[in-house]
């Protein structure tokens, strides 16, 4: 039978450089449990540290925790990239590894990448440099992620910055996509109606969130679907078996 299930395929946790320190695992799953946001995807920039936690601050809660993170091709394009098994997402980090840029992060410039357990207790700072642009192009991106089980939705298409829209114009035929994602700026139907590039893509929205209340009140898609694992999410984006999104 199928459920209703809120998700935000999109949160940034303090991993990223940009985010705030309040965005710790454990305190992301706390407040998606009182705002009855079923499904969160951590998708931190160019790295995945924080999704363990965040899986075992998860457990005996309410919340599914959807591994994955934000990556930025050679494009200046930023997709999401989600898996089913932290296994999965562990492979990627290991191709994402070979491509990061070496350099290393100006903490007082763009903010410290720290790295925590599932009770928000400091385990690192990550020195590489995560807010930079990988040297692999986004048709090897989606096309190494599907070998490995995953899906690839392109970031923000209707921002001026860093979106598959305002770095190339359009969406390659090689570039393999689940959906797009619209931020809070654009409605679906807007979307569907000024950006025709889109084709028949599914479209979701989330809340991108780098702040708590960015997660509280931020967009959220809405699935129907029997279990809150990423395979029924795919169906749904595909339509398939009853299956659908309601953003």
């Amino acid at each position: 039978m199928m459920r209703r299930f809120v998700a935000d395929l999109h949160v940034h946790s303090l991993l990223s450089p940009c985010a705030e320190i309040e965005m710790t695992p454990s305190n992301i799953v706390w407040h998606a449990v009182q705002h009855e946001i079923d499904i969160v995807a951590i998708t931190d920039h160019n790295a995945c540290d924080n999704v363990v936690a965040a899986l075992e601050a998860a457990k005996g809660t309410t919340v599914t925790i959807i591994p994955g993170m934000e990556v930025e091709s050679k494009e200046e394009v930023h997709l999401i990239v989600l898996f089913e098994k932290m296994r999965q997402l562990k492979a990627w980090e290991q191709i994402i590894q070979q491509h990061r840029s070496g350099r290393l992060n100006d903490a007082e410039r763009f903010g410290a990448q720290f790295i925590v357990d599932a009770d928000d207790n400091f385990v690192a700072e990550k020195t590489e440099m995560l807010l930079a642009s990988l040297t692999i192009g986004i048709a090897e991106i989606t096309t190494q992620v599907k070998k490995l089980g995953g899906i690839c939705i392109a970031s923000h298409i209707d921002r001026p910055t860093y979106s598959i829209i305002s770095q190339l114009g359009f969406i390659p035929p090689d570039v393999e996509l689940a959906a797009v994602e619209v931020s809070r700026n654009m409605s679906v139907e807007q979307a569907s109606q000024r950006i025709p590039t889109i084709g028949c893509l599914p479209i979701i929205t989330a809340s991108d969130a780098h702040v708590m209340d960015d997660f509280i009140h931020g967009p959220k898609t809405v699935f129907y679907i029997e279990q809150p694992t990423l395979g029924e999410i795919r169906q749904a984006l595909l339509a398939q078996d009853l299956r659908k999104v309601v953003v």
